[in-house]
């Protein structure tokens, strides 16, 4: 039984697991399909109690605050490890903002240390950081010239260790503050404390149990809250091997899956619907007789499955396909965004079963997850033990503000008294999700409440259910649904809320006919008040946050600098 509950702090539980499984490969690092790092979990406590020595060295106190500012890699848990046991608080950053929203954060969180890589600093490195900060840069040449206050990482904290060093925290203490993917406005800092995250990693360790020797594939960045769970925590804790792969180029990634006959791994639902869309090309390129046959197979796996996942069955019956993911993958965990209902019951019928999960920042990684017994693609499944989810102020539909309570939610947000008042009303965590529980139990996710459109006739739309019955469209790379007025609020000629869809064709700067043909389609499908009027085209990549969610604020913003009679397409009715 997987019990972290005589554990004081995240620390403890890595040290324990250093020493439990010090022969057993911890991590390894890919690149271009050339492994270029492997280290075992004793050589991991090695490599950890160099950087906790170093932290000590330079000052850092239990309780000072460290940010990881650096891409997806193996030294971003090495670094991890070490902070925690030189007793920091975790400030983890995503690199893929731009240097200024990067550094604006960093002004709020104040960190008494930085660890980045050089190809981050280079841009960072211009803009104002907090006073004082001590900055180390990993990848660095040893030529390199350094200012006041900046260090090589491999010279300052990659070295000899000398005596360990290692100061317990307690389950009451912030571990992380965890910045939400949005960037707008006032920045909020989760605190998230040692007790919330070792709860949570203990009740999805029993839902979903690895073993020593199990080979989770980290393809999100560890910054992120599902991996730093999924791919940090829960797998070294068990004792399993935590794969990064630098380049993720479907080809390098496919090879990894191979190398490394990968056991386990987290995705955002936009490379779930994109790893589906490629195995249907596969499947559909395959003899009509073949074909026959692997549908077959998969109707026979359906049906023998359908009470609960049976991966050995699976990888007999449909064995060429899941050779083609390295032929040992029992799971796949999703969320981060709506995810797609589709794609989540292919893989399912191929006997990959994705369990579906619902969490946010505010609230560690899962609050409600599908236990897959049995598999359930429309829901995001129960609340997790110990954790409540209740429906409030629901509509004649159901529907209503999700809110929740229980020992993974944060202890606020930094320095911001005011807005955690807001989100946290007697123990309850306000989400801004919409939802309704159906009969069993399960919870269904219908949109934010922020997002909610209300049409002229007083109708309730959620952007989200039309992105959903518009989805899949051939030769649409990307949409999103808004309210004309919400986009360009200042030019006549749009009255009301009537809806638009933004689309990004997948070629070119324009819809093609059978494009335009196909939305027309699917639209008249539509009840009358959910039909969409417009069609806005749109050639370039849509701005996203770390788990690929659309930034619908910025998208909105970048539409109504334009004018709209440049971008619109009027959808038949």
């Amino acid at each position: 039984m997987y019990d972290l509950s005589r554990l004081s702090c995240l620390g403890e539980a890595l040290l324990d697991a250093t020493v439990t499984y010090k022969s057993s490969t911890a991590l390894v690092e890919a690149d271009r399909g050339r492994e270029k790092w492997r280290k075992s979990y004793a050589e991991l406590r090695d490599e950890a109690r160099g950087v906790a020595a170093g932290l000590a060295r330079a000052g850092f106190e239990a309780g000072d605050r460290c940010a990881i500012l650096m891409s997806n890699q193996s030294r971003w848990l090495v670094s991890a490890t070490g902070a925690l046991w030189a007793g920091a608080t975790l400030i983890p950053l995503d690199y893929k903002l731009t240097a200024p929203e990067q550094a604006a954060l960093l002004r709020h969180a104040k960190p008494r240390v930085l660890i980045t890589e050089l190809s981050v600093w280079h841009k960072l490195q211009h803009e104002t950081l907090p006073p004082g900060v001590l900055v180390y840069v990993s990848e660095a040449p040893e030529s390199t010239a350094w200012r006041a206050g900046v260090e090589s990482w491999d010279g300052a904290l990659g070295g000899p260790a000398g005596e360990p060093v290692y100061r317990p925290r307690a389950r009451a203490d912030v571990a992380c503050i965890v910045y939400s993917s949005g960037t707008g406005g006032v920045p909020k800092g989760c605190q998230l404390t040692h007790g919330n995250y070792l709860a949570q990693a203990e009740v999805l360790g029993q839902l979903y149990p690895m073993e020593e020797g199990d080979r989770y594939f980290s393809l999100l960045p560890t910054n992120h809250a599902i991996d730093f769970m999924c791919g940090f925590i829960i797998p070294l804790t068990m004792g399993a091997m935590v794969v990064h792969q630098r380049t993720l180029r479907p080809q390098f990634i496919v090879d990894t899956l191979k190398r490394y006959e990968i056991t386990h791994m987290a995705l955002v639902p936009l490379i779930l619907k994109a790893l589906k869309e490629r195995v249907q090309e596969k499947l559909d390129e395959l003899p009509d007789w073949k074909r026959q046959v692997v549908d077959g197979l998969i109707e026979v796996n359906e049906r023998a499955t359908k009470r609960r996942p049976n991966h050995r069955l699976s990888n007999t019956l449909l064995k060429p396909v899941h050779d083609a993911f390295g032929g040992s993958l029992k799971l796949m965990f999703c969320g981060g965004a709506f995810v797609d209902r589709d794609a989540a019951e292919f893989f399912y019928r191929l006997g990959l079963p994705v369990a579906i999960g619902y969490g946010l920042t505010e609230a560690g990684t899962v609050l409600t997850v599908n236990d897959l017994e049995p598999f359930r693609g429309d829901t995001v499944g129960k609340p997790v033990r110990g954790t409540e989810v209740v429906v409030r102020d629901p509509n004649e539909a159901g529907v209503g503000e999700v809110w929740v309570r229980g020992p993974t939610v944060m202890k606020g947000y930094l320095d911001a008294p005011e807005l955690t008042a807001e989100a946290i009303v007697d123990g309850w965590l306000r989400t801004g999700d919409l939802g309704v529980f159906d009969a069993s139990g399960h919870l269904k996710l219908v949109g934010r409440s922020k997002n909610m459109i209300v049409t002229e006739g007083g109708k309730n739309v959620y952007p989200e259910d039309l992105e959903a019955a518009f989805d899949g469209v051939k030769g649409v790379e990307e949409l999103c649904a808004f309210a004309t007025n919400y986009v360009w609020r200042e030019q006549a000629g749009l009255t009301g809320e009537t809806l638009m869809l933004v689309v990004r064709p997948k070629e070119g700067a324009s819809l093609s006919a059978a494009v335009l043909e196909e939305l027309v389609a699917r639209n008249r499908r539509l009840a009358d008040y959910k039909r969409v009027s417009w069609v806005c085209v749109w050639g370039d990549e849509f701005p996203r946050t770390a788990s690929m969610k659309v930034k619908r604020d910025p998208l909105a913003r970048l539409l109504g600098a334009k004018d709209k009679a440049s971008l619109l397409v009027e959808l038949q009715q």
